[in-house]
């Protein structure tokens, strides 16, 4: 996935995106993810230790709302052709900006909701036939990558191929530091950020592949 510069540029985009959102996200829902369900399910079976069924409750439904927009990705991009990527980037940027509208009617569940569908769609920008991709919403896979090619290239392989998976970490990491800091100058309402970044990167994306 990660053979061009294109690809790793739109990559470390939608992870730096995606951190942005889960900042946001992880300061709103008082330490739950929209995007980082192996914290989500860590910290069910937390819940569930502790007896505690209605963090346990939420947290279940934050994956399950994740996984359905993982499907629907999934679903759009079968038979879109060159412009799968750029119909999933503007769907996503259409689900932010309906989660920005509903915070703005006081309707928080219903923002909450739409953030965690759109970070279950943009898993399907990269993705193949037959279901594999990459993910971009969360680098633990990436880490693991980085390590086994810092490990090749120490070894004999090229000298740089830990490079891209290492900078989808970065980019994870400076979109939550952007998210976190913009929740705490606009609350929820900085999801407009998100939108609109999300739509930028479709218009580009569906520029690039016209060429």
């Amino acid at each position: 996935m990660l053979d061009s510069h294109r690809n790793v540029a739109l990559a470390c985009a939608l992870s730096a995106l995606a951190g942005y959102v889960d900042g946001i996200g992880y300061l709103h829902l008082g330490g739950l993810f929209v995007s980082f369900m192996s914290g989500n399910s860590t910290r069910m079976g937390v819940f569930l230790a502790e007896g505690n069924w209605w963090n346990a409750l939420a947290a279940f439904g934050l994956v399950a709302l994740f996984v359905t927009g993982a499907a629907a990705g999934s679903l759009m991009v079968l038979g879109a052709g060159a412009k799968r990527q750029a119909l999933v980037l503007l769907v996503e940027a259409l689900l932010l900006a309906a989660a920005a509208l509903a915070h703005a009617f006081g309707l928080e569940n219903a923002a909450v909701a739409a953030i965690v569908l759109a970070m279950g769609l943009e898993n399907a920008v990269f993705q193949i036939e037959g279901g594999a991709g990459l993910g971009v919403t969360y680098v633990t896979g990436a880490l693991v990558k980085a390590g086994q090619q810092i490990a090749a290239a120490l070894t004999g392989g090229p000298r740089f191929g830990w490079l891209p998976n290492l900078l989808l970490w970065a980019a994870l990491v400076a979109g939550s530091l952007c998210g976190a800091l913009a929740y705490h100058w606009i609350n929820l309402a900085a999801i407009w950020f998100a939108a609109g970044g999300a739509l930028a990167l479709s218009a580009i994306v569906a520029a690039t592949n016209h060429r």
